[in-house]
């Protein structure tokens, strides 16, 4: 379509403020941003939404319109519904890079104008979802008429006889069809890793995978073309039941269409999640400069209706840090691991059995060097008795099952274990080689005086897991209390050699004589001394295992009926 047909269309509320003479620019897309530098999602030929946020002075204006340009942007329609009239500064910058401008007036929404250029676009190549739109114009309005996603899915499902689900990185369903098949949570965090893992590859989309026989093809919502780490972790994917390897070229630009908007959907989540966002940074800021605890309290009645609508005060708080690391030998293309981490957090952070685009309304998150720091609120109080317990329970969860999400339940915390649980596996996928995300979670505080040791709590366990091997890695503050906090921070040559003077001995005759001393240390010590608990783990006569102990002792020279000694092997043994 033509630029010019826009203009042609008063439902969409356009008015042009310069580019006259550049109206016949054909237009292939359209895409919502409020970024300063939106250039790794652009490819050519769109018509950009702004709200305007990015401008917070007149020199502001220059920079991003010559990003648009550069770029070869069809045009730039600017939104007044937040910030008023379009600032002259912005028609200047415009008219100098000969860049059509349009103002939107504000009773008319970004979606009603992305759903009319989805629709002019894909007529020309797709009549089936041209013929869809057309029956359905309040597909991707925001009110109460609207149907959000799930009207596109079922629209997907009656017209197409597709079966298909958004879902976000941690196989969470965004969306899906209001009948048809269900996805079960471990299909979709499978499906979620297969998808992660295609990106990293750099393989093209739409990516193809079997689940227990069935085929799926899974399509990116949202992904830009520059770096894919930086939005890896936290854009959304469009399942679809069905192999895409024999689908006409019609039909894969009908699903593409399909994920724009989809597309519209998420920056209406991302544009809502600004406000929790900039709460939390004032809080954080708050915390970290040592503000008296009623300045920080007062902040967090003014948070509370945000995040607690309808609730009141949150009794209780919880603080979650999180970190994203890239081995990156190049300094200039080094990412914010923080703000990485950010945007994964707010969809960590909800229930996986949660379904729906808003699940995640209740988290608050900011980053702040190189870490992002979650304000999770509590709604009710939180029974430190059992949180191990149920803990346990979620990560011990049936494979065909959810894992137990212990902070959607009111009353209770989120749990280290249950995180790790539940991001380890489709996110490791994306992580691949070269990617570390580690997390620490601290105790709930039931006050503004305890935010401060909550959020360094939090930060030191994360550190904790950041000293563990593995692509995905968690702590709670209950490892704090304990000897785990202390092992991994022991210099490697220090350990090599502690744990060589204590176990080397005892390898070697092993290795010589078969005798099984070091599993026989560990079940001993294991057994807190216990000679008839111990006999019975190993199933050991008790002269049998007195002989081994009485030879640990003689090659090592120690003695295990002394706590120190005790106490020295357990430790060479945790750092071995």
């Amino acid at each position: 379509m033509r630029l010019r047909a826009l203009l042609e269309n008063d439902s969409l509320g356009l008015r042009l403020l310069g580019g006259d003479d550049e109206l016949d620019r054909t237009v292939r897309g359209v895409m919502t941003t409020d970024l300063r530098d939106p250039s790794r999602y652009l490819s050519g030929g769109e018509l950009v939404l702004s709200g305007l946020a990015w401008r917070h002075a007149p020199e502001d204006s220059e920079p991003f319109v010559q990003i648009l340009a550069t770029a070869g942007v069809a045009g730039l329609a600017a939104g007044e519904a937040e910030l008023g009239p379009v600032p002259q500064d912005l028609v200047d910058a415009c008219a100098r890079h000969r860049l059509p401008l349009f103002a939107v007036t504000e009773s008319v929404a970004f979606a009603t104008i992305t759903e009319h250029v989805v629709r002019q676009v894909s007529t020309e190549r797709a009549g089936d979802l041209a013929a869809v739109v057309d029956r359905h114009r309040r597909l991707m309005s925001s009110g109460p008429a609207g149907g959000g996603p799930d009207v596109v899915l079922d629209l997907l499902g009656s017209d197409l006889d597709l079966a298909a689900w958004v879902l976000s990185p941690t196989g969470r369903q965004i969306a899906g069809p209001s009948e048809g098949p269900e996805l079960p949570h471990a299909t979709a965090a499978r499906l979620a890793g297969a998808h992660l893992a295609a990106v990293r590859a750099g393989r093209r989309a739409p990516h193809r995978t079997t689940e227990e026989g069935a085929a799926y093809s899974l399509f990116p919502v949202g992904r830009g073309t520059g770096d894919p780490r930086r939005t890896v972790l936290s854009d959304w994917l469009l399942a679809v039941a069905d192999d895409t390897g024999d689908w006409p070229a019609e039909r894969l630009d009908l699903l593409q269409d399909v994920t724009q908007l989809i597309a519209v959907e998420r920056d209406r989540r991302d544009a809502a999640r600004a406000v929790r966002r900039r709460l939390a940074q004032e809080v954080l800021e708050l915390v970290q400069t040592g503000a008296p605890p009623s300045e920080i309290a007062a902040r967090l009645r003014v948070a509370a209706p945000v995040l607690l609508p309808g609730q009141g005060a949150a009794p209780a708080w919880q603080v979650i840090v999180a970190r994203v690391e890239w081995d990156e030998p190049d300094p200039a293309r080094a990412l914010d691991g923080g703000a990485v981490a950010q945007s994964l957090l707010e969809e960590l952070l909800v229930d996986p059995r949660t379904s729906g685009p808003d699940g995640s309304d209740r988290i608050a998150v900011a980053h702040v060097d190189g870490e992002a720091v979650a304000l999770v609120p509590l709604t009710g109080e939180v029974p430190q008795d059992d949180a191990a317990e149920d803990a346990a329970g979620a990560h011990g969860a049936a494979d065909g099952d959810a894992p137990e999400h212990a902070g959607t339940r009111a009353g209770e915390g989120l749990h280290a274990e249950v995180l790790l649980a539940e991001a380890g596996e489709p996110l490791g996928r994306a992580l691949a080689d070269d990617g570390r995300l580690t997390l620490g979670v601290s105790a709930a505080v039931h006050s503004a005086e305890g935010l401060r040791g909550a959020l360094e709590e939090a930060r030191h366990a994360r550190r904790v897991a950041a000293a563990r091997p593995g692509a995905v890695r968690a702590a709670g503050h209950e490892e704090l209390a304990s000897h785990v906090l202390l092992l991994p921070f022991v210099p490697d040559d220090v350990r090599r050699a502690f744990t060589a003077r204590l176990l080397d001995p005892l390898r070697e005759y092993d290795r010589k004589h078969r005798a099984e001393l070091v599993p026989t240390l560990e079940a001993f010590l294991s057994s807190d001394g216990s000679w008839t608990r111990c006999a019975g783990r190993l199933h050991l006569h008790v002269n049998t295992l007195r002989y081994r102990v009485s030879r640990i002792e003689q090659l090592t020279g120690r003695d295990l009926s002394r706590l120190e000694d005790k106490l020295d092997f357990f430790l060479a043994l945790r750092m071995s």
